[in-house]
């Protein structure tokens, strides 16, 4: 990431939370496909974490990435999910399975994974900020940082406690960049203050802001030909403490229109990031439930809810268009109206959802 750290090579970034699929498993032949065209076109980094598509991505990335070429050649970067750990004693055996998943002896960046004020105490109790630099100091781990999920109030708290983390990773696209509860601007600008590089997550809120209306799609045409997804991505590269952006990518075709779009030289220009913008107020007037499908609030639902599944199927019917079906979608697993109010979903939401009204709200239009 520049001179700070001159081993990645770019600023754009494979994230593995959302990868090709066959059925419930990885295709891993379609990712190692993709994996060795990202090297290809010269770029080297790639992020998972331990419970990413149901604890699958660390091996599908020793499957495709770490057992197929050499370590120098990519740098990796996993995260310490509180989820996974309860006490101090955890953290060490948790972090060496990480390491045997990934098949790697080192990760070049370690994260301490969806840091908010509700998680701040957990993380602080354990003292994973201490072991994390422990870490750090036996060679283990290169760079250590977060991801954050909370407001620029509690960023600035956490970066003035804290201020050997190197790198801050943030929710950041058009979409969010002013949204009350996201603060993409706030925190980035709390991120400058502290003097960290901020790596982009949710570039393209997952998926959305690839798709959109066909009013928002209008205003992008000023963008000169750049697909929807690549507005997206262009937006994130225009400010330059962003050091990274990582893209979810599912498919060859996503990934050759997000390096299409990462070529091009520069950020955008003034009427560009206008077009954005109009675009963001057409897309903000038309979101029913702003969803990025991360898919956190499924593992720990004890009815086997599809909660993103449910609310695509909510935004679709309010943007007029057919999408999955809710009968579908909820064949073999929980309806809307089967929530329980465990609440669950609500302490691990990185959109600070109201999961369970939200749920009421979806049974109510389609059961």
């Amino acid at each position: 990431m520049d001179t700070m750290f001159p081993e990645v090579k770019g600023r754009f970034g494979f994230g593995c939370m959302r990868l090709p699929m066959a059925g419930e498993e990885v295709d891993l032949e379609r990712f190692a496909a993709m994996t060795d065209r990202f090297l290809e076109a010269g770029y080297n980094y790639f992020d998972t974490a331990h419970g990413y598509i149901s604890e699958k991505s660390e091996t599908a990335i020793r499957a495709c990435l770490t057992s197929r070429h050499p370590r120098e050649s990519y740098i990796l970067t996993d995260k310490l999910s509180g989820n996974y750990f309860e006490k101090e004693a955890d953290i060490r055996p948790l972090f060496q399975r990480q390491l045997a998943a990934c098949g790697v002896e080192y990760f070049d960046f370690y994260l301490l994974h969806a840091m908010a004020a509700a998680r701040y105490d957990h993380y602080t109790g354990c003292r994973a900020f201490e072991i994390v630099q422990e870490l750090k100091a036996e060679g283990k781990i290169r760079h250590v940082g977060m991801s954050f999920h909370d407001t620029a109030e509690v960023l600035d708290r956490i970066l003035t406690d804290h201020p050997e983390l190197e790198v801050v990773q943030l929710q950041f696209n058009y979409l969010d960049f002013d949204d009350p509860k996201v603060q993409s601007r706030a925190c980035y600008e709390v991120c400058v203050k502290h003097s960290k590089p901020v790596i982009v997550m949710e570039p393209v809120k997952g998926g959305k802001l690839a798709d959109p209306p066909q009013a928002a799609r209008a205003e992008l045409a000023a963008l000169g030909g750049l697909s929807p997804a690549g507005a997206a991505l262009r937006f994130c590269a225009s400010f330059p403490n962003v050091r990274m952006i990582l893209s979810g990518m599912g498919s060859m075709e996503m990934m050759e229109d997000n390096l299409s779009a990462m070529a091009r030289p520069g950020p955008l220009g003034e009427g560009e990031m206008q077009a954005v913008l109009r675009a963001r107020d057409v897309l903000a007037a038309q979101q029913a439930i702003p969803c990025t499908a991360c898919r956190y609030c499924v593992d720990g639902c004890p009815m086997s809810i599809p909660i993103p599944e449910l609310f695509a199927c909510v935004n679709d019917r309010a943007q007029g268009r057919e999408g999955a079906g809710y009968a579908r979608v909820t064949e073999g697993r929980g309806r809307a109206s089967q929530c329980v109010k465990c609440g669950k979903c609500e302490e691990i939401c990185p959109q600070h959802l109201e999961i369970r009204s939200l749920l009421d709200r979806t049974a109510r239009m389609f059961e």
